[in-house]
């Protein structure tokens, strides 16, 4: 994140026009937030993180302030109306009202269908699609009271494809898609934009784990036609753009950020005599 911010300051004439854009980012505390808050920060944004992770969400503000950024530390669990009316009202007394909520905190949690307790599906859609709708209400007042803001919410490539043994967290994202393109139905005449990025192969901190396995890096890799592992600042940059009026008539979108995973299907379907020679099969970690 530092080599992202390394000249925040540096913004009067940044392409994205958002010096002095309030922008709230939910679970800021982790690699995507992160970097979306440091790309936002870059561009001269006032940043307002939310995290339930208070130190995490306290060491990501405190690195964007130490580079001379503006950023407040705002601990919410976005699946709680209470703690999101209180995080809005926050931001409010403190930078004033959102122009752009970047809606990013979830979490997944293993399982198949024919198994998954109602607990544990319920918990996982009370933070990846009913936050993004409690975060919306509360933060999106302040846009169609201004008549313009943009909503950009970080969904994944399971909302468009199933994702075995991942229990609620592909119904919970392709919920996500719907309520983006709803909100963009319904505010779109009151001026503000909803778009949803859906990200494919990122690695981050909470993904580590599975790169730390053999050449599982490279066999994913391989499954992409970038021939890379996705990058939190990929993500972010998109998120950034969407965030700005460079994106004035971008709106209910998709946009899927995956390196070309989605354009690989066919190459999963064995092919006789139609496979590329093993040379440009061959990808090495990244």
């Amino acid at each position: 994140m530092t080599n992202q911010i390394s000249k925040i300051g540096e913004h009067a004439d940044h392409w994205l026009s958002l010096g002095g854009k309030v922008c709230v980012v939910s679970g800021a505390a982790g690699g995507i937030g992160g970097a979306i808050a440091a790309t936002l920060a870059q561009a001269g944004a006032r940043l307002a993180l939310l995290d339930r992770d208070a130190k995490g969400c306290e060491e990501v503000a405190r690195s964007l302030c130490d580079r001379k950024a503006e950023a407040i530390a705002v601990v919410c669990d976005i699946g709680n109306e209470h703690s999101v009316r209180q995080a809005a009202a926050q931001v409010e007394r403190e930078l004033g009202g959102a122009d752009v909520l970047i809606n990013n905190a979830g979490f997944l949690r293993a399982g198949g269908i024919e198994d998954i307790d109602l607990q544990t599906w319920n918990a996982v859609l009370q933070v990846n699609l009913t936050g993004y709708l409690l975060c919306s209400q509360a933060f999106g007042r302040a846009m169609l009271t201004r008549g313009a803001g943009s909503i950009v919410h970080v969904a994944s490539v399971a909302a468009l494809h199933p994702q075995t043994w991942s229990g609620a967290y592909s119904a919970s994202k392709a919920g996500v898609a719907m309520l983006s393109r709803q909100i963009a139905a319904e505010w779109g005449a009151r001026g503000v934009r909803s778009n949803v990025i859906c990200p494919g192969l990122i690695r981050t901190p909470l993904s580590e784990s599975f790169y730390a396995q053999g050449d599982v890096e490279a066999r994913r890799a391989a499954m992409t036609a970038s021939r890379r592992i996705g990058r939190p600042v990929d993500i972010a940059e998109v998120a950034a753009f969407l965030a700005s009026e460079r994106a004035g008539y971008v709106n209910g979108a998709e946009i899927v950020v995956d390196g070309g995973l989605d354009s690989m299907l066919m190459d999963l379907v064995p092919r006789p005599g139609y496979e590329a020679p093993a040379a440009s099969r061959a990808v090495s970690a990244a």
